[in-house]
């Protein structure tokens, strides 16, 4: 039956047969058929099909939460299992918002120098893809903010505070500005991350609350295309300290600090909540703990 509910979940993360088959790596005849009979062996109907698929009966909806639960579960003991006979091994797949992805080599090159049988996947995913991997399986933990947005019941480890500066080309007006303040912004050429980006939502909450209004002249879900376009000094981006890191030591850019006020937002990993967790899970939170930034470890503990 373990086969069947996980192309039952592929489904419907996929919402289309075909894709739900590739995914699995079965022929969507075989894909409809494992459907079918597990609707026989539960005697209910989970799927609204006729020429394509349609969504979720109510009884397939329950039987959704139940089927993560027991694939979760199944996974987790083939883990324990494997670690017992060979250790930390396999494919540790982890989605990120792209204002942190500057982070996880924080995370990836201290693990593999303790677990060199894990091998990484690492996605760059907005802070709504990253939960829904996560509900769906299709990833085994994310980075993401902590405190802006609801979360479902994960386990979470605190890394840093997300703070931000304005990236401007040098010899530019700001270049040699000690710090601006939310409300200098108004009249500043932005190019910003898309609005789908959590990280946009946020920057924009600051700026309306200093009362700027916020007309990005161009957009991207790519910080490297907004570099591209700072670099060409007719634009400035607002980043994230340590994801502008990545781009400083190049030359041609400059940060300045954004303060009055000067926001900051919690980072972190999350998983599903299991206990005990994986053995894979725990030693990615035991890593991730080492790697955070003190103050937040020592008020954790408190």
């Amino acid at each position: 039956m373990i086969d069947k509910l996980e192309m039952f979940i592929a489904l419907v993360t996929e919402e289309h047969f075909g894709r739900a088959a590739e995914a699995c790596g079965v022929t969507q005849p075989t894909l409809s058929a494992a459907i079918k009979s597990l609707e026989a062996e539960l005697g209910v109907m989970l799927v609204w099909r006729g020429s394509r698929y349609q969504g979720l009966t109510p009884e397939g909806a329950r039987a959704l939460e139940r089927a993560r639960q027991i694939v979760g579960d199944a996974r987790a003991l083939k883990q324990e299992m494997r670690v017992a006979k060979t250790g930390l091994s396999g494919n540790l797949r982890l989605a990120v918002i792209p204002t942190a992805l500057a982070m996880v080599p924080r995370l990836t090159a201290p693990f593999r120098t303790r677990h060199p049988g894990v091998r990484f996947t690492i996605l760059s995913r907005n802070f709504a893809e990253i939960l829904s991997m996560i509900e769906n399986l299709e990833v085994d933990a994310g980075l993401t903010y902590l405190e802006d947005a609801p979360l479902p019941r994960v386990t979470t480890v605190p890394l840093y505070r997300e703070r931000y500066r304005l990236i401007v080309a040098e010899g530019t007006e700001l270049a040699g500005a000690a710090h601006v303040r939310w409300a200098d912004l108004a009249d500043v050429p932005l190019c910003l991350l898309t609005p789908d980006m959590q990280n946009r939502r946020i920057v924009n909450r600051h700026l309306a609350d200093a009362g700027v209004e916020v007309q990005a002249l161009l957009e991207s879900n790519s910080f490297v295309t907004l570099i591209a376009h700072v670099l060409s000094g007719d634009y400035a981006t607002i980043m994230p300290t340590q994801a502008a890191e990545l781009f400083l030591g190049s030359g041609g850019l400059q940060a300045v600090a954004i303060r009055a006020p000067e926001a900051d937002h919690l980072v972190g990993l999350i998983a599903p909540h299991r206990d005990p967790a994986t053995p894979v899970l725990e030693a990615l939170f035991e890593t991730a703990r080492a790697a955070a930034e003190p103050d937040l470890i020592r008020r954790n503990d408190a």
